[in-house]
């Protein structure tokens, strides 16, 4: 899910924050862009340019989730489909022109065989994978009431619509427009049924996966970089009281690489 917000005037981003991904290209770059607009800490800034891949953006956002600091990628990896492209010039201009949105992430709460209770934020997907060479076996229930007694499968994964363009679309599931209020759900490789393709959820669902034959068909849960092994249910629900705020330049924001994104060939 994702809103429009207003954010400060440009004479307002005073305070900018540099962070970068490990990669020499990243750091050179942050290297030069703080020469040239100088930093303050990450605590004090009212805006953070990130510098990095998509899974440097990511990590990014989560760790500045709840805190409601906007957050203006660089483009310093590979696709970059939620970073703008890397420009030196003119920077601070082009944080106040920035189109902004607000992410709402999915929360997760997975029990494992020994009945620990894990909870861990997603901003794109939370999927359940398979840990060994047989296939899994879920049930899924959706707001209190079974919708498929059994899949037989390599996994299944709930995305956010800004994540439809990401792991959900390599799994054959469909693109959601960032407005629709709509959370894909989609199976991986599926066997039984066969068929089935996955389903389209309101945003308020919650759902329940249980692992069927726990012990010999083990799961793993996966919230975007947190990890749960040997879970035997995961209950996954839109957090609408967290949200990431994220910056594109004019006319690159999510909407428009999430709509573009439908048409590529």
């Amino acid at each position: 899910m994702t809103d429009t917000l207003e954010l400060p005037a440009i004479s307002k981003f005073t305070t900018v924050a540099f962070t970068a991904s490990m990669t020499p290209l990243a750091q050179e770059s942050c290297a030069r862009l703080i020469e040239r607009y100088g930093n303050c800490t990450l605590e004090k800034a009212e805006v953070i340019v990130a510098l990095g891949g998509d899974g440097f953006m990511l990590e990014t956002l989560h760790r500045f989730l709840g805190r409601n600091i906007p957050v203006y990628g660089m483009n310093c990896g590979s696709v970059g489909f939620m970073m703008n492209n890397f420009d030196e010039d003119d920077l601070i201009a082009r944080l106040g022109r920035a189109q902004p949105a607000v992410l709402h992430p999915l929360r997760m709460s997975a029990v494992t065989s020994t009945g620990r209770v894990e909870e861990a934020l997603a901003l794109n997907e939370v999927s359940l994978l398979r840990e060994l060479r047989q296939a899994a076996k879920i049930r899924i229930t959706v707001d209190g009431r079974v919708r498929l007694a059994e899949l037989i499968c390599d996994g299944i994964l709930v995305s956010t619509p800004a994540g439809s363009t990401a792991y959900n679309l390599s799994a054959h599931g469909p693109i959601v427009p960032l407005s629709a209020n709509l959370l894909p759900l989609t199976p991986i490789s599926a066997f039984r049924p066969r068929r089935w393709r996955g389903a389209l959820l309101p945003s308020s669902a919650e759902v329940l996966f249980e692992v069927l034959e726990a012990e010999k068909r083990p799961v793993a849960a996966v919230a975007d970089a947190r990890e749960v092994r040997d879970v035997v249910s995961v209950a996954v629900s839109e957090d609408r009281s967290i949200q990431a705020r994220i910056l594109f330049d004019p006319d690159q924001g999510l909407s428009e690489r999430n709509l573009a994104e439908q048409f590529t060939v």
